[in-house]
């Protein structure tokens, strides 16, 4: 039931996490976060598909 993410930036798009999420636990997409070099901060990240 695990399943490979991907981590975007909601500000610039650019994606640059990857993760792994069980689809059981949360169905929906998940947001987190994380720093993203281009901003140099921490920005909202998205799962893509």
């Amino acid at each position: 039931m695990r399943v490979n993410i991907t981590l975007a930036c909601t500000d610039c798009g650019e994606r640059n996490y990857h993760s792994k999420k069980n689809k059981r636990n949360n169905p929906e997409r998940i947001e987190m976060k994380k720093y993203c070099s281009r901003e140099m901060k921490q920005t909202l990240h998205r799962e893509t598909k």
